[in-house]
């Protein structure tokens, strides 16, 4: 029996979809963003891992944001002074990390506080690849334990630090606050000093230190399967 590629393994764990059935098409034959049309117009818009990441939905109905109108400037991007203009952002997960392709080349990760760029792979299976353990990178557990305790967040929501993780905020649940996604993002911007720092520098392959992510430690003893 042939083995199932990672993002089809993925694809059989989404809930959704989010909006209604849409065949998308960006144009190309090949890569990330050809990759991506393919997902969207199988199921648009989806929640993996109890809702530790996010993949927007296209069109004008549905659940949460819409992809498109997400990489304008109208949301969230004008207040990252050009910083995140050459992503093209297509989930998230529930910290608010984008997950985007740059330049229909690459897929990786963009940090809401610090503005920074870092590599996945050259395509959606290696996204899927890098979400192989929930946990890990998923926010499965973490998801799980927050929404038991606080109750379920909306589509359009996510969570922000009150003290932002790249100053020292730690992930226990009273750092932790439920925004609207789009607002969330503004209020994380960059300051212009270190968005200045940022632009010159906006891409990281090695990681440089960070807050650690959600520890196993902050869920106690409440594992929950992947959904």
């Amino acid at each position: 029996m042939t083995q199932r590629s990672a993002l089809e393994q993925l694809m059989g764990r989404a809930r959704g979809p989010m909006g209604p059935a849409i065949e998308l098409d960006f144009g190309v034959a090949r890569g990330p963003l050809a990759e991506l049309g393919q997902v969207i117009s199988r199921m648009n818009g989806f929640f993996l891992f109890n809702g530790g990441i996010q993949v927007f939905r296209v069109g004008e109905e549905g659940l949460g944001p819409d992809m498109l109108a997400w990489n304008t400037d109208t949301l969230w991007k004008s207040t990252y002074a050009g910083l995140a203009d050459d992503l093209f952002c297509f989930g998230q997960d529930l910290f608010g990390t984008q997950f985007a392709i740059l330049g229909d080349e690459e897929v990786v990760r963009f940090d809401p506080e610090t503005a920074q760029v870092k590599p996945l792979g050259a395509s959606l299976e290696d996204w899927a690849r890098w979400l192989s353990d929930p946990d890990v990178n998923g926010v499965n557990s973490f998801a799980h334990a927050f929404q038991k305790e606080n109750g379920a967040l909306e589509p359009d929501e996510r969570l922000i630090p009150l003290q932002l993780f790249v100053t020292g905020g730690s992930y226990d649940f009273d750092n932790l606050s439920v925004k609207d996604a789009a607002v969330a993002m503004q209020i994380r911007a960059p300051s212009p000093r270190r968005s200045t720092m940022h632009r010159k520098a906006p891409r990281f392959d090695s990681a440089p230190s960070e807050p650690a992510f959600p520890p196993r430690g902050v869920l106690g003893s409440a594992a929950h399967p992947a959904a």
